[in-house]
């Protein structure tokens, strides 16, 4: 290897090493497409409310756990109680409904359990609310009951509603 591409070889790195420097400046903390103003420290996640027609006593306590450790592992915020905190999520669990969601020969073979929160993000730094609905469809078969399929479906629930809730409020889509 001659000295030119060597140093032709460091340049190339430390114009890279630069341009990272200079856009991890911007202001934003980003971590795994994860998007938070650096003036954002706290974080209080309110209990996610239940006031869908058909209540699973087990869902809101849970999904509301769920949510908070999500955010306390994989973020920079602190976890807090005070209703002064940088951002206040609260939720509210609004459809918990099941339909079929397929036939068999014009006969039931498969149903849905739909699962819908609605978001609410208060930016007390910016002032600002942001509101959305996160819906999910679990499918179960037929032959199942509402409390044997809940028992087959809880753990993905859990999980995939607060995956989904915690890239509405950390993601910028």
């Amino acid at each position: 290897m001659n000295r030119s591409m060597s140093f032709s070889g460091f340049c190339s790195l430390a114009v890279a090493g630069l341009l990272l420097m200079i856009l991890s400046g911007c202001g934003v903390y980003k971590l795994r497409d994860i998007s938070i103003p650096q003036d954002v420290k706290s974080v209080k996640v309110n209990f996610i409310e239940n006031r869908a027609p058909y209540i699973n006593p087990q869902l809101s306590p849970r999904l509301t756990d769920r949510l908070r450790q999500k955010i306390v592992t994989q973020t920079r915020l602190t976890q807090t109680n005070n209703d002064s905190a940088d951002w206040v999520i609260n939720g509210t669990v609004t459809n918990y409904s099941i339909s079929t969601a397929g036939l068999t020969n014009g006969t039931q073979a498969t149903n849905r359990l739909t699962v819908t929160v609605h978001i609410v993000k208060v930016d007390q730094v910016l002032d600002k609310t942001t509101e959305y609905d996160v819906s999910r469809p679990f499918d179960f078969r037929s032959d199942q009951s509402i409390t044997q399929a809940e028992a087959g479906l809880l753990e993905d629930i859990l999980k995939s509603m607060t995956d989904d809730i915690f890239n509405r409020l950390f993601s910028d889509w």
